[in-house]
């Protein structure tokens, strides 16, 4: 198991380089194609996954990442407001075939999913974005792997016994500092050509510090909705680790952190 698991991290890595390094539509698309197979396994959970409110929530989804490159819509609240009002639509007179539960899920889906995860690409759409799309990873695929470790060597306090009886305080404490060491490092190996200033190399440290915690946040977030819903993991399709949400459900929180406190204070 361990084999599987680790041996499918490595194949995420290299894919996670050679997507971001493309960019471009390459990593539109492939970010898209992510989105909508994770929205399929959260609307999976909710037995809604080949309904017709689901459709709509694929649909919203592609017309927010094509909109994306080509903005063709000036006002991305037009997208939002004409995705709940068809929804409605469905809702209404298809009554009483879906539950208003069913229309928040698909709501919640493309927000959650697909919208979070897009900052991906629109990470790497900024000035310095191929090297500040690495941290999106870095934090929170580094974060756990720091908190595993250190949680295995020294937790003792158990961080959310109900929720995940595993991670302990030291754990998450461990992650949260070592996101911000691996970044410091980053940082410096690449400061020439991110062009950082030694305040900027601080300022994205400390930025990869609340990067990590809150992606502990999206990790147990996606383990809560797995508990209330009883379920083990969102899929199969990554051997070893599960289904997209059960490996990116961390990097949805992530991003956009990055991106704004990156946007706000790097310039």
């Amino acid at each position: 198991m361990f084999k599987t698991r680790l041996l499918s991290g490595i194949v995420l890595v290299i894919l996670a380089l050679v997507l971001i390094i493309t960019g471009k539509e390459v990593l539109l698309f492939s970010t898209l194609a992510i989105s909508c197979i994770g929205m399929y396994e959260l609307y999976r959970v909710f037995k809604i996954e080949k309904s017709l409110l689901a459709a709509l929530g694929y649909i919203a989804a592609i017309v927010f990442y094509c909109n994306l490159e080509w903005n063709f819509i000036p006002d991305i609240m037009i997208l939002f407001m004409a995705f709940m009002i068809l929804l409605m639509f469905v809702f209404v007179f298809a009554y009483p075939k879906y539950h208003a539960n069913d229309v928040m899920a698909v709501f919640f889906g493309l927000f959650y999913v697909a919208i979070m995860l897009s900052y991906v690409y629109q990470i790497r759409m900024l000035e310095r974005g191929l090297y500040l799309a690495f941290l999106v990873f870095l934090c929170s695929w580094g974060c756990d792997t720091c908190a595993y470790c250190v949680g295995m060597l020294i937790g003792k306090h158990k961080m959310s016994p109900k929720l995940s009886p595993k991670k302990s305080v030291e754990g998450a404490i461990g992650g949260v500092v070592g996101s911000a060491l691996l970044t410091a490092l980053y940082c410096f190996i690449f400061r020439s050509q991110m062009n950082l200033t030694g305040t900027e190399i601080g300022i994205l440290t400390v930025i990869a510090a609340i990067a990590g915690l809150i992606s502990m946040v999206g990790d147990l977030t996606a383990s809560a909705i797995k508990r209330n819903y009883e379920i083990k993991d969102y899929g199969k399709l990554i051997p070893g680790h599960g289904g997209i949400l059960d490996r990116f459900d961390s990097v949805i929180f992530t991003a956009p952190i990055i991106f704004y406190l990156a946007l706000y204070f790097i310039k």
